[in-house]
């Protein structure tokens, strides 16, 4: 049978040793090293910031102090340190805060699906939750509209398996938006959950610093808001506006609360199985 390979090589004590500057070497499982005053030889099995610990081809372990220039490793001078500490990789974090998962094959969409009012409403929750949605196999559509949200809901026909859920403008009591939302509720039943926030429009959930402004301009009564605001700022037209806009949002930070908390109830509302 031919030899095994010696993990501790020949007797390092009828090895010549070498001259030299003591190299620095990282006293890691695979380094293999001599305290020339005893002789001891061994493998590294531990080392700390201040000592080590070698085991000989015997099982025998002895313990030495961490100094300049106080080992032999491959018959030359060595100092043996404590190996850099590696940190464990942070995991990666999707734009919603979530942790990001790698998809393989395309996920098929549910039949449960996420209605928002208008495109810019859907652009802004795919930058935000579009990794999200995808692990979950969510559509977000957009609706142009709640005038007739009574109406698709019954011809989407939501269901046990087929959930829906409405992202609203301007939900608060009082408002048109407020009122078609009750009226759906009360008819709609258990698969629907229609979650929303306080803002007239979906750019107004943007956080204001985020856009580069102090604030959100507050535009008179019976003016578009979307044209009022453009106004207030100096800004020629919504197109330039909404690319501003729509650019500023890099991740759940550059939006307000109210709009991340109806996001994540629609989202865990659909997504069940």
């Amino acid at each position: 049978m031919p030899n095994s390979p010696d993990r501790y090589g020949p007797d390092v004590l009828s090895a010549p040793r070498k001259a030299g500057v003591a190299a620095e070497i990282a006293a890691t499982a695979d380094v293999v090293a001599e305290d020339p005053l005893s002789g001891f030889c061994g493998a590294v099995v531990a080392c700390t910031s201040t000592a080590v610990t070698l085991e000989d081809r015997e099982g025998r372990r002895r313990v030495f102090p961490l100094a300049a220039g106080a080992f032999l490793v491959d018959g030359a001078p060595a100092t043996l340190v404590r190996p850099a500490a590696t940190r464990p990789a942070r995991p990666r974090q999707s734009a919603s805060g979530s942790r990001a998962v790698a998809l393989g094959r395309a996920r098929t969409a549910k039949a449960a699906r996420i209605w928002v009012e208008g495109v810019h409403d859907a652009a802004l929750v795919e930058r935000v939750w579009g990794h999200d949605l995808r692990v979950e196999g969510i559509v977000v559509e957009p609706l142009e509209g709640l005038d007739h949200l009574a109406a698709v809901v019954g011809a989407f026909g939501p269901g046990p398996g087929r959930r829906l859920g409405v992202l609203v403008d301007h939900l608060v009591p009082g408002s048109k938006e407020h009122r078609i939302a009750e009226s759906v509720r009360a008819s709609a039943g258990p698969s629907v959950l229609i979650a929303g926030h306080p803002y007239i429009d979906i750019w107004q959930a943007v956080r204001p610093a985020a856009v580069g402004i102090a604030a959100w301009p507050t535009v008179p009564r019976g003016t578009d808001w979307k044209t009022g605001v453009c106004a207030a700022l100096g800004i020629t037209d919504t197109r330039t506006m909404w690319g501003r806009v729509n650019g500023a949002v890099c991740s759940y930070r550059d939006l307000d609360t109210p709009l991340i908390t109806a996001m994540e109830r629609l989202i865990d509302f659909v997504a069940e199985p």
